[in-house]
């Protein structure tokens, strides 16, 4: 048990040490500025307080002796109101800083996330402790590094700013520092205790919070707006969303407030050391024992010792309520995928001669309880089109998902022109086929940008004319507002929306634009109209001189 602690500590001390690394390679400067200004922040407050001091006596002292020095008090009122003026300055350079690099952040770690999600493998998808940990990082991740800045820093000003009064209260007496301390210990147990309490009570609760979220998505979300009113479902939905919100609700506010009965015997133990402090000072000041300025900035200097006592507190808690936050963030970015090109990959032909082959496949998904795929053997060969027809879950999509490589076969291997798959380098892999999916996606770009996307790196104009007329799709497109720069989609304003047969030819368009050798079709035509399915069987011989075509089909028709 200590030493599953132990290293639970070491785990969590690495990722506040890759959180501050992490920040301060998003912007050295910005990090930098951050801390400079901390500590000149954290130094001002204590000039000023000693600057105060001397002010008040002098007054004391021309008031008793009936000369007033103007001049030394002019010098002290100056030094107070550049100290005042300079701290103001650099709180609002503070926040310049924080809002600068709070966008800079953000964005830092979206972009990390959106690349650890990209490289992760399609199996991941398939597991609900991905969403899991996926969902605690993304909810978390815009926020919470900048927090554990915002702690690391106020620990540093609160120790420097801490230290100088020390040293002031130490003029007086050990025992007010003693009393300032013990007066803060209880806040920092409870507080600590509640980060703890509070971050396992989050954990525990993430499949409630993403299911809330699941609902909120399908009442919001154009894609199921039109099942949700056809079936009713409004109601419904919404009924389950607030009994899950109630749930959520209720059981937040029952932790919280067993947890402020404890903050409230802190805040008494609190305020019986202001009183006992108070009284000493009360009783120094009437014995002749301090002058009426070394009480106020004693008495100061007390009430901000406090005030840098919970400021540290609060930073060191803070930064163990992060340190046991980020940690998700950096479980997902520390996520690696099993599918990976290998050390020394072979090079993908340039031309494939003899074909395709898959050599007794078997495969199953992630905790499938059945294999989709058993000793299945397929060759497919160069300028011939490949089709593969059978019953929905025969395992058709499947073949393309294992053919891309986005799951490796459990046994059994795929061969292109003799050499497995797992040989090639994956982008070159991947580069070399193009697909549309049954599921395929509706882009809300132009209609340019939507069958560009096919071949990302290559911008060929007469190409995609080309690949819109072999798809049909150049049928519609001429009659679109702007032609091939229309947007399309309902998402962004001053677009157009297609209906499920012209996305489909879109897509099929986007496939046909690649140069990849092999061409996999998983029913393309299922969203199209006869005279375009008709069009399209016309042209799969052409499609297929030079290249593979591989067609998936339920439909005993070409």
């Amino acid at each position: 048990m200590k030493e599953n602690r132990k290293s639970n500590w070491k785990a969590d001390l690495a990722n506040i040490r890759d959180s501050l690394v992490m920040m301060y390679r998003c912007d050295p400067k910005l990090f930098v500025a951050k801390l400079l200004i901390t500590v000149i922040q954290s130094v001002l407050p204590l000039i000023n307080l000693y600057v105060l001091k001397l002010l008040i006596d002098s007054v004391s002292t021309s008031i008793a002796g009936g000369h007033f020095d103007s001049a030394e008090a002019l010098k002290y009122v100056l030094v107070f109101c550049g100290v005042f003026l300079l701290n103001r300055l650099m709180t609002l350079a503070g926040k310049l800083v924080n809002s600068f690099f709070t966008q800079k952040l953000s964005d830092y770690i979206s972009n990390s996330l959106h690349q650890k999600s990209t490289e992760l493998d399609l199996a991941y998808y398939d597991n609900s402790e991905y969403h899991d940990t996926f969902h605690r990082a993304q909810q978390e991740a815009s926020y919470r590094p900048m927090q554990i800045l915002g702690s690391f820093t106020s620990i540093i000003g609160s120790l420097i700013s801490l230290a100088g009064t020390v040293v002031i209260l130490a003029s007086f007496s050990w025992l007010v520092i003693i009393v300032m301390i013990f007066a803060c210990l209880p806040d920092f147990i409870v507080k600590l205790y509640k980060s703890r309490k509070l971050y396992y009570w989050n954990k525990e609760h993430t499949q409630l919070f993403r299911m809330a979220n699941y609902l909120s998505a399908l009442l919001t979300n154009r894609v199921s707006a039109k099942e949700i009113r056809t079936f009713g479902l409004a109601g419904y939905f919404r009924n389950k969303f607030n009994r899950l919100r109630k749930i959520i609700r209720s059981q937040v506010v029952r932790i919280n407030m067993r947890l402020s009965v404890l903050d409230v015997l802190a805040i008494i133990f609190e305020t019986v050391a202001l009183f006992f402090i108070v009284f000493m000072l009360i009783r120094g000041t009437v014995g002749g024992a301090i002058t009426i300025g070394s009480f106020v900035m004693l008495f100061e200097a007390f009430r901000r010792g406090q005030s840098y006592m919970e400021s540290l507190i609060n930073g060191i808690t803070g930064l163990y309520d992060n340190k046991l936050f980020i940690r998700n963030l950096f479980e997902f970015l520390k996520l690696k995928p099993n599918i990976v090109t290998p050390a020394n990959p072979k090079p993908f032909p340039q031309k494939i001669l003899h074909g395709i082959e898959f050599r007794n496949v078997t495969f199953s998904y992630p905790d499938g309880y059945k294999n989709v795929l058993e000793n299945f053997c397929l060759t497919v060969k160069p300028d011939t089109v490949t089709q593969i027809r059978g019953e929905n879950g025969f395992g058709k999509t499947t073949l393309i998902k294992l053919l891309f490589r986005l799951y490796d076969c459990n046994e059994g291997g795929i061969y292109i022109d003799g050499t497995n798959i797992r040989e090639f380098d994956l982008f070159e892999l991947r580069k070399n086929i193009s697909v549309i999916f049954q599921d395929f996606i509706r882009y809300n770009f132009t209609v340019k940008e939507n069958i560009q996307l096919g071949e990302i790196d290559m911008l060929d104009e007469e190409r995609i004319r080309q690949s819109a007329e072999t798809s049909s799709a150049d049928r519609f497109v001429r009659h679109l507002p702007h032609d091939y720069d229309t947007r399309l989609g309902k998402y962004f304003s001053n677009s157009e929306d297609l209906s499920m047969g012209q996305w489909q030819r879109l897509a099929l368009a986007r496939a046909l634009y690649s140069h990849a050798p092999i061409l996999v079709l998983d029913e393309p035509t299922s969203w199209m109209d006869a005279k375009s399915t008709q069009e399209f069987n016309a042209r799969l011989e052409e499609l297929a001189q030079n290249r593979i075509v591989l067609l998936i089909t339920h439909s005993d028709e070409l």
